[in-house]
Parts: C-alpha cells; sequence; structure tokens
C-alpha cells in the first residue's frame, strides 16, 4: 500500500473549536480516519489508553495543561507521531523541551501551507516507523526460525547420531524435496522426538 493509499487515526487535543474546524478541512476522510477530538489533556489522556493513534495534534495551550508532558509520552509511550502548536514566543523553549523525542513543533498563528507541510512530514515519519517495525518482525522470525532449526540439529544429532552438518543437511533436504521451510521441518523433527 502506498503513503498516498494509507489511512491514519488521529487524535486532535484542542480547546479552540475554530481551529478544530479548520483543521478538518486539512485532514479529508479518505485520508485521515478516524478523527477523535478531545478538548483537554484528561480526556486526551483517556483516548490514547484506550485506543492507538498514528497521529496526535495539540493545540496548546488547554485548559488542564500546556499538553507538553502529554505530547512526550504519547511520541514515546504510545508511538504516535505528534505535532504540537505552541504560541511564537513559547516555541524555542518548548522545541528544545521536545526535539529529542521528535515531536514536530508549530508556532501560532500558522499558514495553512505550514500546517499541510507538517502533515505530510508526520506521514513521512509515520510510514518509516512502519517500515522499520516490519523489518524487525521479519528478523524477530527469522532468529526464531534459526532457533527451532539449531533445536531440530541438537535433536538429530543426539537421537541419529548425527554430526551438525550432517543434521544440518538433513533438514535442508528434507525441505527442498517438500517445498516448505526448514522451520516447518524443524517443527516437526522437535514434536516428533519430543
Amino acid at each position: 500500500m502506498s503513503l498516498k493509499e494509507r489511512i491514519s487515526s488521529v487524535l486532535v487535543v484542542s480547546a479552540a473549536g475554530n481551529f478544530i474546524q479548520t483543521l478538518y478541512e486539512y485532514l479529508p476522510e479518505e485520508k485521515y480516519s478516524p478523527i477523535y477530538t478531545v478538548s483537554n489533556i484528561s480526556a486526551a489522556k483517556r483516548a490514547v489508553c484506550e485506543q492507538s493513534f498514528d497521529f496526535v495534534i495539540i493545540n496548546s495551550p488547554l485548559p488542564d495543561d500546556a499538553g507538553i508532558r502529554f505530547a512526550i509520552d504519547a511520541s514515546t509511550i504510545r508511538h504516535a507521531v505528534v505535532l504540537l502548536l505552541v504560541r511564537s514566543e513559547l516555541y524555542e523553549a518548548v522545541f528544545d523541551k521536545v526535539m529529542e523525542q521528535g515531536i514536530f513543533v508549530l508556532s501560532k498563528p500558522t499558514s495553512r501551507s505550514f500546517l499541510m507541510h507538517a502533515l505530510d512530514w508526520m506521514e513521512v515519519v509515520k510510514e518509516r516507523e512502519r517500515l522499520h517495525e516490519k523489518k524487525t518482525h521479519s528478523l524477530e522470525d527469522k532468529m526464531a526460525e534459526i532457533k527451532l532449526v539449531n533445536r531440530a540439529k541438537i535433536i538429530l544429532m543426539e537421537q541419529s547420531l548425527m554430526d551438525e552438518a550432517q543434521a544440518h543437511r538433513c533438514i535442508e533436504k528434507q525441505a527442498m524435496d517438500r517445498c516448505v521451510s526448514k522451520r516447518v521441518i524443524a517443527e516437526e523433527i522437535i514434536k516428533k522426538h519430543s
């Protein structure tokens, strides 16, 4: 699925109704769904506990908090890509606090083009995270297969008095002959001898 076809979930945290209305214009439903909106940090904390979001957009300040700690938690604990909008006089101080967590910060007021660019950057970061996660799962699967094959080799070495090279070749040959993975053969050997 291409980046343009992907649908992302969004949490918008803002006490300003006009900001939410404007933001909905920039978040077409065919690209961003569901879009969940809350008006304070307490509700935002509940929302991220109940479901995961690809993106969190925080229009700071909020009635109960500035949202900086929540932005950090949403980014690091919940793995959301976060955009934090702050008043221009606070931009540098806030940016210094959150930059290490990879949080995007925009000063307010901002233009439509800056906001659209920020949303594009957020999508790129989320896609990079998805690819990294996919690669990690692939490596974990490969390591699990190696462990199973090694266990099966040990069983063959003990039960059939093979050396390691012979046990490995035996598993490989069976996998090729039957057109299955070495993992399947290893699982069968382990099951048979346990």
